[in-house]
């Protein structure tokens, strides 16, 4: 580890010390799998890119990734088809309203405008090169695998619990269709979204995801090469700017680095060249984002100084 193991350790003691029990939020609801998961759980871990990991808390607890997948089926799409038509057929904007928001579609003309809020996942999905549904859905899943170097699965009490309440996203997924906004058949590219969203990963396999990111797509624990690096960098801007839906710009303006949130409870954030970090809890904030997993990688990142906008200049004194 490059930088200074006993430094990082007790920042992430601290951090999980000093948020893992903070008081707020709620078990995301709408889906009944997610509301009965023990709102009591917290953990935080990271992954550096030359391998090395810390953890504390329940980090062995499996938890929906939900939409945290999001950053898999991007991360495939700009390996399918390019940054280029990434940006021109789904988008690089936040919306300025909720992830599974209707009106961004109709204010935009059917353009999802991120591929990191429902709609425009739901397109990146149907973008991706398959042959048939059960092509589609395995390509995502193994990218999920060869991000986490694990075997990441479906859970099947989450992916029913998620295919009987998906009514919303089958009508977001029609308007896409209606927009040409969708390039496979809109139901199953809602089907294999809502897959996507229905595996289960611990805190250590998400910031090992996170890592490889950092790693400039190698997987630090695998040593495979997962993504091409030329693409990491439209993956991150994408992150940046609706990573964390609503509080992105917060996000970037205190944190400063590049994140992803699911209603799972968890927290993607990737420290380029350095390290991937992952927190965990089940309870949310309005926006959709874990408060504890927030709170604890805001304080470790913070006291490591970690900051893309503050750590390559020095200021003092201009």
């Amino acid at each position: 580890m490059n930088i200074l193991f006993n430094d990082v350790h007790d920042a992430l003691v601290n951090a999980y010390s000093q948020f893992s029990s903070f008081k707020g939020g709620e078990n995301a609801s709408y889906i009944p799998y997610l509301a009965t998961v023990p709102d009591n759980l917290a953990a935080i871990a990271i992954v550096t890119v030359e391998g090395d990991i810390l953890s504390k808390g329940d980090s062995e607890f499996r938890f929906a990734l939900e939409s945290i997948s999001k950053v898999c089926s991007l991360a495939l799409a700009l390996e399918d088809v390019g940054p280029s038509v990434v940006q021109n057929r789904i988008g690089a904007d936040p919306t300025g309203l909720p992830f599974n928001s209707i009106i961004a579609l109709e204010l935009h003309g059917g353009k999802p405008l991120s591929p990191l809020v429902n709609a425009g996942a739901m397109s990146t999905v149907s973008i991706l090169k398959a042959e048939n549904v059960e092509n589609r859905w395995k390509r995502i899943l193994d990218m999920q695998q060869q991000l986490a170097g694990a075997p990441v699965s479906l859970c099947e009490a989450l992916n029913h619990s998620e295919q009987t309440t998906n009514f919303h996203n089958r009508a977001i997924a029609w308007l896409l269709y209606s927009a040409d906004a969708i390039y496979c058949d809109p139901m199953e590219a809602c089907d294999v979204y809502t897959r996507q969203c229905s595996t289960l990963v611990n805190t250590v396999e998400l910031a090992t995801m996170a890592a490889t990111l950092a790693a400039c797509g190698i997987n630090p624990l695998t040593q495979k090469t997962v993504l091409t690096a030329e693409n990491i960098p439209f993956l991150l801007a994408q992150m940046t700017m609706e990573g964390m839906y609503g509080s992105s710009g917060d996000w970037a303006y205190t944190v400063g680095l590049p994140a992803k949130s699911g209603v799972g409870g968890g927290v993607l954030t990737v420290v380029p060249g350095v390290m991937g970090i992952a927190a965990f809890s089940p309870p949310l904030d309005t926006m959709g984002n874990s408060v504890r997993a927030q709170k604890m990688t805001a304080s470790l990142t913070q006291q490591l100084g970690y900051n893309l906008y503050k750590n390559r200049w020095n200021c003092t004194g201009l």
